[in-house]
């Protein structure tokens, strides 16, 4: 049996008015549209992709995200273009997103380019463009780095 890609990813968030700010203007920019909004989980659809953002319980509110413990590592966006990744990348600096690497090549496809930053819990988020197939193309056969993933 195939999936049909992954229907939903859903963030649990310390800050839950920082973060549900930064992500309702990334759906918007995003074009998702906000489908639930309530004082403490927002969800927004779009690109057969769905985001959940929900308030921490109140016990773990002083906790912070930490990207190497069991859980989460990152998710990433799939851009239909490297000029998206660009666009993407000029919106996030004009509402202060902290940038870890601007849009660049990497090694992970032929033509892989992608951007990484953070959401205000220090959630790491990519966005990528990759041509043609990418990685399920036979015909490429590319080294793939574990200390990099």
């Amino acid at each position: 049996m195939q999936m049909n890609g992954i229907a939903h990813i859903s963030i649990v968030v310390s800050n839950f008015e920082k973060c549900s700010s930064f992500y309702r203007q990334l759906f918007k920019f995003l074009e998702m549209k906000l489908i639930y909004d309530s004082n403490d989980v927002i969800y927004g659809v779009g690109s057969r992709t769905g985001i959940v953002i929900k308030e921490a319980a109140s016990e773990f509110l002083h906790e912070t995200f930490e990207q190497n413990r069991i859980g989460l590592h990152h998710f990433c966006f799939r851009a239909r273009s490297k000029e998206d990744v660009d666009a993407l990348h000029e919106f996030l600096q004009g509402i202060d997103t902290k940038i870890i690497r601007s849009p660049k090549l990497g090694e992970w496809a032929k033509g892989y380019y992608s951007i990484l930053f953070e959401d205000p819990d220090g959630i790491r988020i990519e966005a990528n463009y990759v041509p043609g197939k990418g990685n399920l193309d036979p015909s490429v056969d590319l080294p793939i780095h574990p200390e990099n993933i």
